[in-house]
């Protein structure tokens, strides 16, 4: 996930996330989202974080906390591991239909 806050935002994001406690971030991201890590670029007000989920919406319902405030992308990625498996899937396939 990235993020990038609003101009007109800034200091109403820095206000709300700084009285925020690691307690606040379980509940708000909800208990189907584990956070890996958050970092912050104070100097352009952005940032990206990693988090793991099987859940879509648990992901959508998070950002939308957020969504007054700032601009939210989510790009899902995958682990060498997956990404090999769905390789040889590919490939399988690929052999296997008829030209």
């Amino acid at each position: 996930m990235t993020w990038r806050i609003h101009d007109d935002k800034r200091m109403e994001a820095l206000s709300a996330f700084s009285q925020m406690s690691p307690e606040d971030d379980l509940a708000e991201m909800g208990s189907n989202i584990k956070l890996i890590g958050r970092w912050h670029d104070l100097a352009s007000f952005s940032g990206v974080a990693i988090f793991e989920t099987e859940d879509p919406a648990a992901i959508g319902s998070w950002a939308l906390n957020w969504a007054s405030i700032c601009d939210i992308e989510v790009n899902p990625v995958l682990d060498d591991a997956e990404t090999r498996a769905i390789g040889r899937e590919k490939m399988t396939h690929m052999t296997m239909s008829p030209n």
